[in-house]
């Protein structure tokens, strides 16, 4: 049973999700009332992206010797607000411009949230704690981005963005009244938190994240051409399945927690990676069969989210002394995996190959993080499991 007072950590997390992902569902409908092309639609997804990876360290780091409970609040204010900035933006260079902000507190309420799940956390059950918040992200793909999807294009797109304003006021009210109050650190500060970045395991375990985070990005910007066109399902099909990688995520995310709580985080992520080579493989070999790609549907998701809590757990690992800056350092390195893995993904398509060949690079790049991995397990002690993370202590 989910602890009271890690649900609103998941509820930020869906409404977070909501946010990121309804994005591609309603990129039409936001072009074509704006009067803009698809691909100028697409920088809307560039900026709020961007926003992320700005946001985590510079807000987590000016904020860093406040309550955490008080930097949340605030970060879903924020995002609160932006949100609903959006929804009102009457033209498209406004709409930017609140995208790239309401993606500032993104990175930065995980990266508090992983530190406060991790404090709240019954004994030996940090990561499963952390796994919660993420759950939050991984059922907004089940069930907010459709909703949102449909809202937007049946209503209109600026409904969407109401409803994560919405959800963003809700979590405000539960994280007031459900999260405890937690000490601040009050030796930190952006001067002495920076100091984590001398640290050379902290830039190998973003480096892990960046480039085999990568590797799922690049299936999952170009998995619906390459069902449609070289597996052969109906269009009509797709939404089924993208819902099917959804309730994939959400099971990976939570057997994900489970497994870091059981090894070290670097050989859960070192497991997880090799599983993940493997089957993106499988998608580019097998993507005839309509049965086969259904079932790598599910387990390559579930794969990719079960990275999350290992890597929050890495991270804070490698962050000792400022672990909500660090742990924030995640979402900041997905994004830049998302970035490069639909950018190299998409050359093979430039240079006129096939559907499939984006699953190549995209097994290029989870070997490459797991062979980064192999480094880190190789060359560091094996730590214990997250239960001496217990009070947020690496």
């Amino acid at each position: 049973m989910i602890k009271k007072t890690l649900i609103p950590l998941a509820l930020g997390g869906f409404g977070i999700g909501m946010t990121e992902f309804v994005m591609m569902g309603i990129l039409p409908d936001i072009a074509t009332n704006l009067k803009i092309s698809i691909p100028e639609a697409g920088y809307l997804i560039s900026a709020y992206a961007l926003g992320v990876v700005l946001g985590a360290p510079i807000l987590v780091g000016t904020l860093a010797n406040r309550p955490p409970k008080s930097v949340l609040i605030w970060f879903m204010i924020l995002f609160t607000a932006f949100n609903a900035l959006s929804a009102f933006s009457p033209d498209f260079h406004l709409l930017v411009i609140s995208r790239f902000l309401a993606g500032l507190p993104h990175g930065a309420f995980f990266g508090v949230g992983a530190v406060v799940a991790s404090r709240l956390a019954d004994e030996g059950k940090v990561a499963g704690a952390v796994a919660t918040m993420f759950a939050g992200l991984t059922i907004a793909n089940i069930i907010g981005v459709p909703a949102g999807t449909y809202v937007g294009h049946n209503f209109s797109w600026r409904f969407a963005f109401l409803i994560v304003a919405i959800i963003g006021l809700l979590t405000v009210i539960s994280l007031k009244r459900w999260v405890p109050h937690i000490d601040a650190n009050s030796s930190a500060s952006v001067i002495s938190d920076m100091k984590i970045f001398r640290n050379p395991d902290l830039w190998l375990a973003l480096a892990i994240t960046s480039i085999g985070t990568g590797g799922f990005f690049a299936w999952f910007s170009y998995i619906a051409p390459l069902l449609t066109d070289v597996s052969l399902f109906a269009p009509r099909s797709i939404p089924l399945i993208m819902a099917i990688i959804g309730v994939g995520m959400t099971v990976g995310v939570i057997l994900g927690g489970k497994l870091a709580d059981k090894f070290a985080p670097i050989k859960a992520i070192t497991i997880l990676l090799a599983t993940m080579s493997i089957l993106l493989a499988l998608n580019g070999l097998l993507a005839s069969s309509q049965y086969v790609m259904l079932c790598l549907a599910f387990t390559t998701g579930a794969t990719a989210m079960a990275l999350g809590p290992p890597i929050q757990m890495l991270l804070m690992q490698h962050s000792k002394g400022a672990e909500m800056l660090g742990s924030s350092l995640g979402q900041s390195g997905f994004n830049i995996g998302n970035a490069t893995g639909a950018f190299l993904g998409g050359i093979p398509l430039t240079l006129g190959y096939s559907y499939s060949s984006p699953q190549w690079v995209a097994t290029g790049l989870a070997i490459s993080g797991g062979i980064l991995s192999m480094i880190m397990l190789v060359k560091s002690p094996i730590r214990s499991p997250s239960r001496g993370l217990a009070r947020g202590v690496p």
